[in-house]
């Protein structure tokens, strides 16, 4: 069953502490370790709370819709956590969409993009193991 109500309320949750996570990153963790490091505190650290909020919502959306609902928060929820960590960024250090792009240079080694890999690939997963059989 498709519930568009507890996928915009998990992906809150998972905004929420993907804003919050940044923010402990950007400033006390900043001052411990390297910017390298933090990057990839920032990008591992939410990684098992959305395989959390994803299990939550497969058991909650199984059944014979599973594959439909998996794929609204897959596509939903790495899209618009990228537009609110974008805007974490911009009202906080002021930096514009050109500066966040650069997250996602994987080729110098940014983590960024298994976070966002991470939120579009755990709903599917975890609705394909909680699957129910017609």
């Amino acid at each position: 069953m498709i519930r568009l109500g507890l996928t915009l309320w998990l992906w809150l949750a998972i905004a929420i502490v993907v804003v919050v996570n940044d923010t402990i990153g950007d400033t006390v963790i900043v001052e411990r370790l390297s910017p390298m490091a933090v990057e990839w505190y920032k990008a591992l650290v939410p990684l098992p709370y959305v395989v959390m909020m994803a299990v939550i919502h497969a058991r909650r959306t199984k059944g014979p819709q599973w594959f439909e609902a998996a794929l609204m928060a897959a596509i939903l929820w790495p899209t618009t956590t990228v537009v609110a960590d974008y805007f974490y960024e911009h009202l906080t250090f002021g930096q514009e969409a050109i500066g966040f792009v650069d997250r996602f240079a994987f080729w110098w080694g940014a983590p960024y993009p298994l976070l966002v890999i991470g939120l579009c690939v755990a709903p599917l997963i975890a609705g394909r193991a909680m699957r129910t059989r017609p």
